[in-house]
Parts: structure tokens; sequence; C-alpha cells
């Protein structure tokens, strides 16, 4: 089953086409970062502007990598949430147009079930697992029972693990996308310079809005020539990794799954990548997603039409949603 899958949901116009859920025979991605790097962070308007100008291009762009034609695709799906509404409908009006005009149905996809999807993409892994989903918006355990039934263990009651990192990278006059050049400094500090609390919640909760806090008093000993930005990136660092790896830890030996997937935007991060990857020699199957995957992409989306589509009696009547 050929599906092309079509990704708009922030600040990424991206089209992919995949067969059977895990052969990627084409990933084309547009990236807007050098744009929104002149307003901080990613404008709507102007995100959805540029989703409208570069769609046409991904898609065909897609076709002819894959070297196949439009007609040739099986379904064609696209991300309906959560995520940015005015970009979100760029890439639905233009996955159903598709299928309208071709004869082809159109598939719906949840956007954190299409990160944790990646880890299908060019490996053997099933249902039952448990996946780290760490993003800029979301930070989650999911035990995914099966390909289409998760239950959320565990969520942020706060900030997302990609929120802190870029409020933590402002706070250290780094510029967006800042927690990627967080996490590039942090091999080049000290990770025990500063011991940065770890929050006591409940077990199904994270919180991380008292560790910026925590950075920001620490920043404040300082001016802006002394301040020791790689001691601090790599403490900050050493934290929040260990936060999420023990937590993961904690589920996996209480519903006896050894299985573990990493997801998301974060999925990226090397101190979790490393993290996760020495967990194999106590014994753990550890899934990792290619880095180009880890980032929005539609080739996720491709995979997650095949294996978690959303449910509905009419895939043409669903509409776009911001959150959860």
């Amino acid at each position: 089953m050929l599906i092309l899958g079509i990704e708009t949901s922030c600040d990424e116009t991206a089209a992919a086409i995949v067969k059977d859920g895990r052969h990627v025979l084409s990933n084309i991605v547009a990236s807007q970062i050098d744009i929104h790097k002149n307003f901080g962070g990613v404008v709507p308007e102007v995100a959805a502007r540029e989703h409208l100008n570069s769609i046409g291009i991904v898609i065909k762009q897609a076709l002819d990598e894959a070297n196949l034609e439009a007609k040739d695709i099986d379904a064609y799906a696209s991300t309906v949430g959560p995520g940015l509404t005015g970009c979100l409908l760029v890439g639905l009006n233009a996955a159903k147009t598709m299928s309208l005009i071709h004869n082809k149905p159109y598939i719906g996809i949840n956007h954190l079930m299409a990160h944790v999807s990646a880890n299908y993409i060019e490996t053997e892994l099933k249902p039952p697992f448990l996946c780290l989903l760490v993003s800029g918006g979301h930070s989650q355990i999911i035990h995914m029972k099966d390909y289409n039934k998760g239950e959320i263990l565990a969520q942020t009651i706060d900030d997302a693990v990609g929120e802190v990192y870029d409020k933590v990278a402002r706070l250290c006059s780094i510029p967006y996308p800042g927690g990627i050049v967080l996490d590039k400094m942090a091999p080049d500090g000290n990770k025990t310079r500063f011991n940065f609390p770890d929050a006591k919640v409940k077990e199904d909760e994270f919180s991380f809005s008292g560790l910026k806090t925590a950075v920001l008093r620490e920043v404040k000993k300082f001016t802006p020539e002394t301040l020791p930005k790689e001691d601090i990136a790599a403490s900050f660092q050493e934290r929040i990794s260990e936060t999420l790896i023990n937590k993961l830890i904690y589920f996996s030996k209480k519903i006896n799954c050894k299985t573990l997937a990493l997801a998301g935007g974060v999925a990226a991060n090397s101190a979790l990548r490393s993290k996760m990857e020495n967990l194999k020699n106590q014994g753990y199957a550890i899934y990792l997603p290619k880095m180009k995957y880890c980032t929005d992409n539609a080739s996720m989306v491709a995979s997650c039409a095949y294996f978690n589509p959303i449910k509905t009696d009419n895939s043409l009547l669903l509409e776009v949603f911001s959150r959860d």
C-alpha cells in the first residue's frame, strides 16, 4: 500500500511516500527555520503563508523522488492536529483535494501518534512497547498496547521538554532555535557544576517549570560576559534527561515492558539518545527513530496512516484541531 503523507502542523512543509507503513520511497521537507529566526520563534500567520508557497512543490518532489504519479498512490494522508490551525489547513486541503481528484481515500492523522509511528519506519517494531514522546509541545510516556491503542501513563503538567529547552536558551541569550544550540554546547560543559532540582510530582506527572526557574536564578548570578553557558547547558541537560529516563524505567518495571521507544523533536537530543542506548546493557530493546524522522516530517504521517489512522465514518468531514 502506497500512502502519500503531508505534514504542515508548524513550520515544516513536508511530503513523503511510504510503502506498507515501513518503507520510505521519498521524504521531502522544506524548513522555515531561517525565516522565523528573524522573529525569535514561529509566527503562525507567516508559517501558514510559507506552507501555501511550498506545498505544491514538495508534493511534486515527493512523487518525482519515488518515481511515481499521483494516480499510483493508494491513499492520501495529512496531519489534522494538534498544531497551528492555519498551517494544518494547508496540508488538510491539499490531501483532501488530491484524494477527491484521484478517487482515493483520505486519512486524517494525529500528530503525536505520527511521532510514535516514526519508530516503525525501517524497523520491525511491533506493540506492545513504551514510548517516551518529547517535543516542543508535549512530554508523555505512552503505553502502546496495539498499533491503534495507546494509554498515556505520564505527561507534563506545565512546560514541555522542547519548550523548556528554548526558554532556557533565551535565558542564556542564545537565539532561536535555542534548544538545538544548547544540546550542541552541553558536551563542552561540566554537567555537575550546577545541581538543578528534580520536581517532586506524582508518578504520572512531569514538571519542568521549577527547573526553568532554578536556571534563571543561576543565570542572574553572572554577567553576560561571565555566564558559563556550557556548564549551564550541560547541567540542565543532565537533569532533564535523567528525569525522563528515570520515569520511563519506573513505568517499564511497573508494567513489565522492556521494549522502549523514543519519539518527537527532542528525540534528536544527544544526551537522551545516549541514555536510551545505554539501557541496552540492562536488557532493554531500544528503538530510536533516525534523526531525519525525529523532527516534523511526512514519512511518519504516512506510516501512521497505515498503522494508526484517526477512525471516522467519513474522513473527508475531518476538521483540524489545535490541541488534544
